[in-house]
């Protein structure tokens, strides 16, 4: 069995980008890819509008809840992916690390989460394809 690779989403309160991109990452890549998501200052939910708007692409991340960011989460992933959460970030020697500049969905409807569900379903399309993981289709 071959290594699966690892991504770790993280943004500030893990409440709407890092749980879109991991509910995306599990969906399009499956049983290839192991997903986490964490935050600095992790909220008390995900974000409902983050919900809704994964909810009418068919992917349900409403039994998610924000986590800590941990020091271990970040060594056990091959790649960490931050969203806006600057130097609240942990850095370790030998991780992959990219930074995805999207909007924050925080207080936002869902209107304006549309554009950045779809642009993280963009990006985790690149990913996997880069990774050699799941079907990029």
């Amino acid at each position: 069995m071959s290594h699966r690779p690892s991504v770790l989403f993280v943004c500030v309160h893990n409440a709407g980008r890092s749980q879109m991109a991991a509910g995306w990452l599990r969906h399009l890549g499956g049983d290839a890819v192991e997903v986490r998501s964490a935050g600095s200052l992790p909220g008390e939910q995900v974000n409902p509008a983050a919900v809704q708007a994964m909810a009418e692409v068919g992917i349900d991340i409403s039994d998610q809840r924000p986590k800590v960011l941990t020091t271990d989460a970040v060594e056990a992933s091959d790649v960490v992916i931050t969203m806006g959460c600057g130097d609240a970030c942990p850095v370790f020697p030998g991780k992959r690390y990219l930074d995805w500049p999207l909007d924050d969905p925080a207080g936002q409807g869902v209107e304006a989460v549309r554009p950045i569900r779809d642009e993280i379903e963009r990006r985790i399309r690149g990913l996997l394809a880069e990774l050699g993981a799941g079907s990029a289709a």
